[in-house]
């Protein structure tokens, strides 16, 4: 369900200044009061208000606030205080306001443990037999080839992605071949990564990582994104892809493609895509693979040729034929790059590593930490001639 912007007029029809509003389904949800030097805070918190009504009352509509009205005056309470944003996660909400029809489940006054605690993402008293962290670092590549093999656009985009099965309120400290830590503990930068464009979880303390460069935390529970990093650096393309077209005039089209895996030859790429422009009037379709697949998939104009292992340091070659209609369409839009898709597991292009992971809990016990690196195909491209 979509929302928009609604401006609040003035008897004159004029727009007044500082209110903010959102429309959703037939309701208006408005701030009545300017929030000085807080106009962008005051978009945020009518659209979290939005997003914690509906997660109470499934569809946010007049009938629904007028039905829990009550609920409504305890979570605006507890959203805001003074005018500033509070608790605005919906689930420390549920915590202690409770829904029955449409009355409120009364009992014993307490205070939840998020709200004492100033960890308002993890609960308290959680407990695992067995105790465990997997650390995922997911790199995607984005690239752009011209048609002479000059590369016009390099880019990493990577995320590290945790899934922790820990009891208690662990503390865990993250360590990385981060080359500005590196720089500040007199360490030789080889190996090491400098990371750009850096964006941390809630959970990080950022005070500690601008001072010693630190990555330290107390986890949600459950899957989450602790970071995400970019490196704008000049990357070799991983499978490398020659293509010839010879369009033969009122007769066919053959296309052969030659793809190299240029990664190292211990690792192997999973589930590669090759997709191959071809001519809207084509048909007749004939392939010859020496590994893999071709299909032709005539709604996109093109072969996707699928190798489902692809070993570095290996050549492919796939050949295709097409008939052409007597009387051709003049093509106008020009040819479309070849797009490549693809996942190779153990294996990061940045070089990115993780040196340590520490679990501090108060009662000892020993936890696993399990590290897993993935390189995949971002928008992944290659220009024909």
């Amino acid at each position: 369900m979509s929302a928009s912007a609604v401006f609040i007029l003035d008897v004159k029809g004029k727009a007044e200044e500082g209110h903010t509003a959102v429309y959703k389904a037939g309701t208006v949800l408005a701030c009545a009061q300017e929030l000085k030097g807080m106009k962008d805070i005051q978009g945020d918190i009518v659209l979290t208000s939005d997003w914690v009504f509906s997660e109470y009352f499934k569809e946010l509509e007049e009938e629904s606030i007028r039905d829990n009205f009550v609920i409504v005056y305890e979570l605006l309470d507890e959203l805001m205080d003074f005018g500033f944003p509070q608790t605005t996660d919906s689930k420390i909400l549920q915590e202690y306001i409770t829904q029955q029809g449409n009355k409120l489940e009364t009992g014993k006054s307490r205070v939840p443990p998020t709200v004492t605690n100033a960890v308002s993402w993890r609960s308290e008293g959680i407990k695992y037999k067995k105790n465990e962290v997997f650390i995922d670092v997911i790199e995607s590549v984005n690239l752009l080839v011209n048609a002479n093999g000059s590369v016009l656009l390099s880019e990493i985009v990577g995320t590290i992605k945790l899934k922790v099965f820990l009891s208690g309120m662990p503390e865990l400290r993250l360590g990385l071949n981060d080359r500005v830590l590196f720089e500040l503990t007199g360490r030789s930068k080889n190996k090491s990564v400098e990371l750009e464009d850096v964006k941390f979880h809630q959970c990080v303390r950022l005070s500690r990582f601008d001072n010693d460069r630190t990555i330290s935390f107390i986890p949600p529970d459950g899957d989450f994104e602790l970071m995400s990093y970019r490196l704008s650096t000049q990357v070799k393309p991983l499978i490398w892809i020659e293509s010839v077209i010879e369009k033969f005039s009122h007769s066919r089209v053959e296309i052969m493609v030659k793809a190299k895996g240029q990664f190292k030859k211990q690792s192997v790429a999973n589930g590669v895509e090759i997709s191959v422009p071809v001519p809207s009037d084509a048909d007749s379709p004939r392939f010859k693979t020496s590994v893999g697949s071709a299909k032709y998939v005539p709604e996109k104009n093109m072969v996707i040729w699928s190798i489902k292992s692809f070993p570095g340091g290996k050549e492919y070659l796939m050949r295709a034929h097409f008939g052409l209609p007597s009387v051709e369409k003049e093509e106008v839009e020009g040819r479309p790059p070849i797009g490549v898709k693809f996942e190779i597991p153990y294996f990061t292009v940045s070089g990115i590593q993780v040196r340590y992971m520490k679990i501090i809990e108060k009662s000892g016990y020993q936890a696993l930490p399990w590290v897993r690196y993935i390189t995949q195909s971002g928008d992944y491209q290659l220009r024909t001639s």
